[in-house]
């Protein structure tokens, strides 16, 4: 990957899949100083969640810059130099840091990330998850996680230089392998379907 492009580059995938190695690999790959962007909350009480944590630190290179950001997301990346290669992990510990936030306040924080995304003068790699591909949440709040979670990877999987998917311990690049879906433009369609 390294390249004096800048790269801004998605991996997605469900849990467990190898997303965020695949995404420390093109880190490394990057020939750049590595920042860890963590959105985590450190969660004392929850043993579980404490180990996982300490796994992704233990992967992780000793001269690897680490922010801990668990809600300035858009504004640490702002900040990054065009030497650093920001991996942020995850989009979907983020969001939920967030989840509280009404319809208003969330598209403007979305319409606040991609901006960041698109000036970003450093390469930006940013895991996140995949929730949608089981049932439909039974309750309001993990709708809301779902379907925003959806939208913002979409969003930014317009916009990345690279989009993959990662499954069962395999990468795919998406641009190569697939064709970006068009928009659905609701007035449009209504405009077409008019037409005799």
């Amino acid at each position: 990957m390294p390249s004096n492009l800048r790269q801004l580059i998605l991996v997605t995938g469900p849990a467990r899949s190898g997303k965020s190695e695949w995404a420390e690999h093109l880190a490394k790959q990057s020939g750049k100083s590595v920042v860890y962007v963590a959105t985590a909350k450190e969660i004392p009480d929850d043993a579980e969640w404490q180990t996982r944590i300490i796994q992704h630190q233990q992967r992780r290179p000793t001269n690897w810059k680490t922010q801990l950001i668990p809600v300035e997301l858009a504004a640490a990346i702002c900040k990054a130099a065009p030497t650093d290669c920001l991996l942020v992990d995850s989009l979907g510990t983020w969001l939920a840091n967030l989840l509280e936030q009404d319809e208003v306040l969330w598209e403007q924080t979305l319409v606040e990330l991609l901006k960041s995304l698109l000036d970003a003068t450093s390469d930006v790699i940013l895991v996140s998850e995949e929730t949608g591909w089981g049932v439909v949440p039974a309750y309001p709040i993990g709708r809301t996680f779902r379907d925003r979670l959806g939208r913002l990877t979409r969003e930014i999987g317009a916009i990345a230089t690279s989009t993959y998917l990662v499954t069962a311990g395999f990468a795919l690049n998406l641009n190569h392998l697939g064709s970006p879906v068009p928009k659905f433009h609701p007035a449009r369609e209504e405009t077409n379907s008019t037409k005799p």
